[in-house]
């Protein structure tokens, strides 16, 4: 039989030989995540996790905090990283010195631009804005800095001011321009089409920085990506502001098996960093979690127990191993007798195919009475029961 791929890559040709960079912003927006505290030492841990793994820019907090805040980032900046490290900054330039004096190679200058958040945040107008981000923009370019300049809420500002915003950022030396979907009210098909046009109309760089109120952060983001768009914002494990962020691992994985589009990255890696940052966030990582979570692996279905044993392609996309996961194959309620006979071979227990349909009612009762899978022990004792039953022996 010919051997073919499990899964075609039907976008590959639309993101040609395009380079596409992750900023990690784990350390601010991840942070910024209601109840969530980094100390000093989980953030050099994280920043230094963050460059062993590939990412090409780090947004390690907002220097005018001062304090713990301006100290760990002066830290993470001289840390020797192969990554850029950005501080974030309000458009003024006692912030943007502040991050400087830090000694950060970049700066993300960030300022709202819809008119709810000027007219009521701001309480300013739409040319306090755009006299305000040149203002920064050029202090900052006259430091020899790299400049992110961010449009907050850039999904709901009318796409002529967003026009404007960016034009007058790039008339004074703005290295991109981060569209922010602040409270993720974009859904794909949309976010193609602006971004798309916001790059035909202005030829700055855009990243996509995405929240996931609706579950769409990482679908946007790989749509901002087909829209031409060169850098997305992501945090590990997708922690930010209420629903969060586009996870760093998600963007990655969906890249490349559904874009075929390989970042490079230590992707073995994932789980171990996702499980640092969610424990010194305080956070569990859900089972079901894509990409790290422990149910991505686990199987207990029959039929898939049996493709999974057969070929563990048929149903997953790609190898725990990938991911720094492991594969389980739990027995319970929907096992079949295959799981069975091969459970009790790892057990170095023969089971006949006879005895496994026996059994199997057996089981799928005591996952019942559990409302769980079962345990080794469970699964064996069982077993040894019905053997007694069976055989009268003890």
């Amino acid at each position: 039989m010919e051997n073919t791929q499990i899964w075609e890559m039907p976008f590959e040709s639309l993101l040609g030989d395009k380079h596409v960079k992750l900023d990690d912003t784990t350390l601010r927006d991840g942070e910024q995540t209601a109840g969530v505290v980094f100390t000093n030492a989980e953030k050099v841990a994280i920043a230094r996790m963050l460059d062993e793994i590939g990412i090409e820019q780090i947004e390690a907090g907002i220097p005018v905090m001062g304090g713990d805040e301006r100290e760990v980032i002066e830290e993470i900046a001289h840390l020797g990283l192969r990554a850029s490290v950005l501080g974030w900054n309000r458009a003024n330039v006692a912030d943007i010195k502040t991050s400087i004096d830090c000694g950060v190679d970049a700066v993300a200058i960030s300022l709202a631009t819809s008119d709810i958040h000027i007219e009521t945040k701001l309480q300013k107008d739409r040319k306090w804005v755009l006299d305000s981000i040149r203002k920064s923009v050029a202090y900052a370019k006259s430091e020899g800095v790299y400049v992110s300049v961010n449009a907050e809420d850039a999904s709901r500002t009318s796409f002529e001011f967003l026009l404007e915003y960016a034009a007058a950022a790039k008339a004074e030396g703005a290295d991109r321009l981060r569209f922010c979907d602040t409270i993720g009210i974009m859904e794909p098909f949309r976010t193609y089409k602006v971004i798309k046009e916001l790059i035909e109309h202005t030829g700055l760089e855009i990243e996509m920085h995405t929240h996931n109120d609706f579950g769409m952060a990482v679908a946007n983001a790989i749509a901002g990506i087909h829209g031409g768009a060169t850098w997305v914002n992501v945090t590990v494990g997708g922690l930010g502001e209420r629903a969060g962020n586009a996870a760093l691992e998600e963007v990655v994985m969906a890249l490349k098996y559904l874009e075929g589009f390989d970042l490079e990255f230590d992707t073995k890696r994932f789980t171990e960093v996702v499980d640092y940052v969610m424990t010194a966030a305080g956070r569990t990582v859900p089972a079901w979690k894509p990409v790290v979570g422990s149910n991505m692996f686990a199987h207990e279905s029959g039929i898939h127990v049996d493709g999974i044993i057969k070929n563990p392609k048929t149903y997953e996309v790609f190898s725990p191993d990938e991911v720094g996961g492991e594969r389980q194959i739990m027995v319970g309620k929907h096992s079949g007798s295959r799981t069975l006979e091969m459970k009790f071979g790892e057990y170095g227990i023969p089971l006949s195919h006879e005895h496994s349909v026996a059994l199997l009612p057996h089981v799928r009762t005591k996952a019942i009475e559990l409302k769980r899978p079962l345990f080794d022990k469970e699964l064996v004792e069982l077993f040894r029961e019905f053997i007694v039953a069976e055989t009268g022996n003890q």
